[in-house]
C-alpha cells in the first residue's frame, strides 16, 4: 500500500509538472517568439546598439531583481497561485501590445519590453517553488529539465510561427510584418492564461507533493552558496542577450532577415535538448554538470560576433542555446537543493536577483563594447564564463567540506 501511494503521488507530481510545462510552452511561444525578432524591431523603431543592450539589461534587471521581493511575498503569504496568475498575465499580454507601437516610438517599445520582464519577475519564484514541490518526488534535476523541455518547445514553435508569417508577409516592410507577428502572438498569450487557470483548478495545493519531513531549518549564507552566487553572476555577466545577436546578424547580413526567428528557434531546440541532458546529469553528479555545460557554451561569443560565415554563426548560436538550457534547468535545480521548503521562494528570489543584476551590467557593457569593438565584447564574454567555471569548482569543494546532505543530487 505504501508503495502504491508513492507511485500515485509520483504520477500526480509528474502530471503537474507536465501541465505547468504546457503553460510555459504557450507562454514561451509568446515572449520568446517576440524575442527572436525584438533586436531588429527595436532597431527599426530608432534604438541603437547601446540602447538595445541597455534596455535588454534593464529588462533583465527588473525581471530578476524584483524576484527577491516577490519570492519573499510568496513565502510569507503562501499565495503562490495569485502571484503566478498575475505575473503570467502581465508578461504575455505585453507582447501583443507591441503591435500597436507607432513608428519611431522606441521608448514605448522599450517600455513594453521592460513591462514583460516585470511580469516574469512577479510569477517566477512562486512558479519555480510550485514546480520544486512536485520535482522533489521524481528528482529535482529531471523535474526542472522536463519543465524546461516543454518550455523550450514553445520557444521553438513561437519563432517558427513568426518565420512563416515573415515568408507570407515578406520583408520589404519589416515593421509592418513585425506588427502582424506580435498580433498573432496574442493567440498563445490567451492560451497561456486559460491553461494556467485550469492548472490551478486541478492542483490548488501543489505544496502537498513534497512529503519529506524537514525539521526547522533557517537559510544561512554558507560559503558554498556564496561561491555559487559568484559563479552564476559571472556566467550571467558574460552571457549576451539574443537581441544583441539579432542586431549583429542584421548589421552583417550573414543571414536574411526572414531567418532571424528560425535562428532563434534552432537555439531553443538546442536549449531543450541540453536541459534534458544536463538535468539528468545533475541528478547524478550535481554541480559538476554546470562546469561541463559552461565549458561547452563559453566560446559562443567568439563564433557569433567574430564569424565571417553563416555556418560559424549558427554554431555559435547553438552553443548559446546550450548555455540557456543549463541556466533554465540545472541552475534552478541546484538552488532547490540548497533551500529549505519554507524559504524556497525567497531562495529563488535571492539567486535570481543576483543573476539579474549581473545580466543587466553585462548586457549594458557588451552592448556598448559591440558598438565600439566586437572583439572586446568577445574577450569579456569568454573571460567571465571561464571564471564562472573556476568558482563552480570552488563551490563544489566548499559544499563537500560542509558535508550538507543534499537530496536527489550527488555533490
Amino acid at each position: 500500500m505504501k508503495k502504491e501511494g508513492l507511485q500515485k503521488r509520483q504520477t500526480a507530481a509528474m502530471a503537474f509538472i507536465v501541465i505547468m510545462g504546457v503553460v510555459a510552452m504557450f507562454s514561451d511561444m509568446t515572449h520568446e517568439g517576440a524575442r527572436s525578432v525584438l533586436g531588429d524591431f527595436l532597431h527599426l523603431t530608432g534604438a541603437n546598439g547601446a540602447t538595445i543592450g541597455f534596455v535588454s539589461g534593464v529588462g533583465e534587471l527588473f525581471g530578476y531583481s524584483l524576484r527577491i521581493a516577490s519570492g519573499y511575498v510568496a513565502d510569507k503569504t503562501k499565495k503562490y497561485w495569485t502571484l503566478v496568475l498575475a505575473g503570467y498575465g502581465l508578461q504575455v499580454l505585453a507582447i501583443p501590445a507591441l503591435a500597436l507601437v507607432p513608428d519611431n516610438a522606441w521608448q514605448v517599445a522599450c517600455g513594453l519590453v521592460v513591462l514583460e520582464r516585470i511580469g516574469k519577475a512577479i510569477k517566477k519564484p512562486a512558479k519555480n517553488t510550485l514546480v520544486s514541490f512536485a520535482a522533489s518526488e521524481i528528482g529535482v534535476g529531471k523535474g526542472f529539465a522536463y519543465q524546461e523541455f516543454l518550455d523550450q518547445l514553445g520557444a521553438f514553435l513561437g519563432p517558427v510561427m513568426l518565420f512563416f508569417i515573415s515568408l507570407v508577409k515578406g520583408t520589404s516592410n519589416r515593421m509592418a510584418t513585425y506588427r502582424v507577428c506580435f498580433a498573432v502572438l496574442g493567440i498563445p498569450a490567451l492560451l497561456t492564461v486559460m491553461a494556467l487557470v485550469l492548472s490551478k483548478i486541478k492542483y490548488p495545493h501543489p505544496e502537498g507533493f513534497e512529503t519529506a519531513e524537514e525539521g526547522p531549518r533557517a537559510f544561512h549564507f554558507e560559503p558554498s552558496f556564496i561561491f555559487y552566487m559568484i559563479a552564476i553572476c559571472l556566467f550571467a555577466f558574460g552571457f549576451a542577450d539574443f537581441t544583441l545577436i539579432t542586431l549583429h546578424v542584421s548589421r552583417t547580413a550573414l543571414l536574411p532577415p526572414e531567418t532571424f526567428s528560425l535562428l532563434y528557434a534552432a537555439a531553443m531546440i538546442m536549449d531543450a535538448v541540453a536541459a534534458l541532458f544536463f538535468g539528468w546529469l545533475f541528478d547524478r553528479i550535481g554541480i559538476r554538470s554546470l562546469i561541463f555545460s559552461t565549458l561547452l557554451s563559453a566560446f559562443f561569443a567568439a563564433l557569433v560576433f567574430l564569424a565571417d560565415s553563416a555556418p560559424l554563426l549558427i554554431a555559435g548560436v547553438l552553443l548559446w542555446g546550450i548555455g540557456m538550457g543549463a541556466q533554465e534547468s540545472v541552475m534552478k535545480a541546484a538552488v532547490s537543493t540548497m533551500m529549505p521548503k519554507s524559504m524556497r521562494s525567497t531562495g529563488f528570489g535571492i539567486f535570481e536577483t543576483g543573476f539579474g543584476i549581473a545580466w543587466f551590467l553585462g548586457s549594458w557593457l557588451l552592448g556598448a563594447l559591440y558598438d565600439h569593438n566586437p572583439t572586446l565584447l568577445v574577450a569579456v564574454s569568454v573571460s567571465a564564463q571561464l571564471m564562472a567555471i573556476f568558482f563552480y569548482a570552488v563551490c563544489l569543494k566548499k559544499r563537500q567540506k560542509e558535508n550538507v546532505g543534499i537530496p536527489h543530487a550527488k555533490q
